[in-house]
């Protein structure tokens, strides 16, 4: 099945090759049958809920890339992210990056020394209106009821459109097989092979437990996860009391990572 719609793939992107455009493309294979049924939210009896999942970065409470290193590790432990010392290799669904990287069309001469020098925690954005979802023919990544935006690894082609068409840079691509890598396997987190897109998906197995996002647990209260569309919840609370920005708003594709700087 899947070495099937492989070459279904390959086969309609020379279609697209030899002119008949994207659209037309991406819909015939969407009648040969290649398309995943809407997603639904796992509902469990101890599942976490929500209209819509949203993170709040409270900047002000880390002042150097040491203190965001527990929630990269516990992240990356957990979904048997590899460690490959070629940077062209690299696996990441945290990291850290500078302000002028991740909020170029915000920094200036006269930005703050705090914030232009302190390392920004960086992921998937989990995005309202995530253009990964329209790019990926397979919908291999797709996005649930409850905004997460998820990946389906038996799905993925490695076409890497959705990396192409993500304005944040927040997927990675397994350039080579990475289970060698993975210094200890969690057995309850599936493994990847070469070939095929990931990122950072909320931690939905664990919501799916009852249990919040293994970043926003260890952070001591710097990282705040909750349903935006709840007015009383914790990440409305702290979006109404305090000033917040997101990367790159003038895209429109709605982020659902907000940062207090």
């Amino acid at each position: 099945m899947e070495e099937s719609s492989r070459r279904t793939f390959l086969k309609l992107a020379g279609f697209s090759a030899l002119g008949l455009g994207a659209k037309p493309v991406l819909d015939a294979f969407a009648s040969s049958g290649g398309v995943q049924s809407k997603p639904m939210v796992m509902k469990g009896e101890k599942a976490l809920q929500a209209k819509r999942w949203a993170l709040v970065i409270d900047t002000r409470k880390f002042k150097s890339e040491k203190d965001l290193e527990p929630m990269i590790e516990v992240c990356h432990k957990i979904h048997n992210v590899p460690k490959l010392e070629n940077k062209r290799h690299e696996i990441k669904w945290l990291w850290t990056e500078e302000f002028k990287h991740i909020f170029s069309s915000q920094t200036h001469d006269f930005l703050d020394e705090r914030v232009k020098d302190l390392p920004f925690l960086t992921l998937c954005n989990h995005c309202e209106k995530p253009a990964c979802v329209r790019a990926c023919p397979t919908k291999a990544t797709f996005k649930r009821a409850d905004g997460i935006v998820l990946m389906d690894f038996h799905r993925c082609i490695g076409c890497r459109f959705c990396m192409a068409a993500c304005p944040y840079g927040s997927r990675s691509f397994n350039f080579r097989d990475p289970r060698p890598f993975i210094k200890e396997t969690n057995l309850k987190f599936p493994t990847r092979m070469k070939g095929v897109v990931e990122k950072c998906n909320f931690c939905a197995e664990r919501l799916a437990v009852g249990k919040i996002p293994a970043c926003v647990e260890v952070s001591k209260g710097a990282l705040a996860f909750g349903d935006l569309g709840d007015s009383k919840s914790k990440v409305r609370e702290l979006l109404s009391s305090n000033f917040t920005i997101r990367r790159k708003p003038a895209l429109g594709a709605g982020p659902s990572v907000f940062y207090i700087v």
